[in-house]
């Protein structure tokens, strides 16, 4: 692999053990995917930063890295493992709490931006189209690449942090040009409006595709910028896409041809296809727990939800996953209290997928995401259906689902 000489000084430990160890994790890298050379980044977003994930030994190296170095470039942190500010009310495990707690400050001391998201883009760090990123957490991986246009690998935790330490990453994969081609062909034959209907299609595909870059034609309304995170979810939870193109609408594919270069068959996506995928969660009678914000929720979701329970009580428990920044404008706006006083709650810094998990007795969960449809059954022992957010809200208010 050809460095240039700051990246060999970094190999050669010039600037420290931990900057040599990162060094030699992206140089190795590199050499599997067959790498030439390394890429300068401009912001990384870590997915390392649940204790739920690294454990004790993730949470001791990155200890010992934050009394050496400080990142080279900026770095957004995803979903951590507890509600910062709240983990004792919401009956987080003490140890488990302080283990994250530690996790936490050691990143911010390397200089870290706790956003504590699974959507940076809705908290500052937005790429330019044609950037190079390094980002973690698959859903924000799938959304940069293909809503915005950036460029990044699906980075874990430990090359995330390697590439924060160094600014570097090796030349493969999505960062190269002809691995940013269209790979399936999807004919989409049937209106897409809710989150929960983009979901349903991501989900469909990315069970087709698995590490493929779909592409989809016959969308003609332009998705919500909503719509896209939904997609995007479910299509990195069923598959591993990274990402993917909608003709007319995501920036690299203005026509088809920009993105596809050879004859693919279109795989048809209508009626009976959706309807496939929503028997698969079709759960129905008593439904003890709703969740909304899997990718974190937006202000505009939040305010959705908020007319939505306004003046009312709910049998149900509910929990809307959001940052601590769209939630402190929903604090101002007013959002925040309705929903409370409707008996949810407002869940900050992390989601069911990353966190401890509450045993609350539990047994079934409603919701709009693709992606926490998904992983609930494996992750939460819960039996999950996955509706649109109206539907979610008529479930917590109702305490069940009958189906249509």
């Amino acid at each position: 692999m050809r460095l240039t000489e700051e990246e060999q000084k970094m190999l050669d430990g010039e600037y420290g053990k931990t900057v040599q160890k990162s060094m030699k994790v992206l140089v190795t890298l590199g050499k599997i995917y067959g790498a030439d050379h390394m890429i300068e980044v401009r912001n990384v977003h870590s997915p390392g930063v649940s204790y739920r994930v690294t454990g004790d030994a993730g949470l001791n190296y990155v200890k010992e890295a934050s009394e050496e170095v400080k990142f080279r470039v900026p770095m957004t942190l995803n979903t951590i493992g507890i509600d910062y500010q709240n983990w004792e009310r919401m009956g987080f495990p003490k140890e488990f709490a302080e283990k994250q707690i530690e996790l936490s400050q050691a990143y911010e001391k390397m200089g870290a931006i706790p956003t504590n998201s699974c959507t940076p883009y809705l908290n500052g760090n937005i790429p330019m189209m044609g950037e190079h990123v390094a980002w973690g957490e698959s859903s924000a991986i799938a959304f940069v690449n293909s809503v915005i246009g950036a460029r990044t690998n699906r980075e874990g935790g430990p090359t995330a942090l390697a590439a924060a330490i160094t600014g570097r990453v090796p030349a493969y994969g999505y960062h190269l040009d002809e691995n940013r081609k269209g790979t399936h062909l999807f004919k989409v034959e049937m209106e897409l409006k809710t989150d929960k209907d983009f979901a349903t299609l991501g989900y469909f595909a990315g069970n087709i595709v698995g590490p493929g870059v779909p592409v989809f034609e016959g969308i003609k309304e332009r998705p919500t910028l909503e719509n896209l995170k939904a997609m995007g979810a479910a299509l990195a939870s069923s598959g591993a896409v990274a990402l993917y193109h909608i003709i007319g609408i995501t920036p690299e594919a203005p026509t088809k041809e920009n993105v596809v270069d050879k004859e693919l068959t279109p795989i048809v996506f209508g009626q009976k296809e959706y309807d496939m995928v929503c028997n698969k969660f079709a759960q129905t009678g008593p439904i003890d727990f709703v969740v909304i914000g899997c990718p974190h929720v937006s202000i505009n979701e939040m305010e959705a939800v908020a007319k939505l329970v306004e003046g009312k009580k709910l049998k149900s428990a509910l929990w809307v996953c959001t940052s601590r920044m769209v939630k402190e404008l929903g604090d101002k706006m007013g959002y925040t209290k309705i929903i409370e006083e409707a008996g949810a709650e407002v869940v900050c810094d992390t989601c069911p997928v990353l966190c401890y998990t509450l045993d609350r007795g539990y047994k079934t969960v409603a919701t709009n995401s693709g992606k926490m449809a998904h992983y609930a059954p494996g992750l939460w022992n819960l039996q999950p259906v996955l509706l649109n957010k109206e539907e979610c809200i008529q479930v917590a208010l109702e305490g069940k689902w009958e189906g249509k």
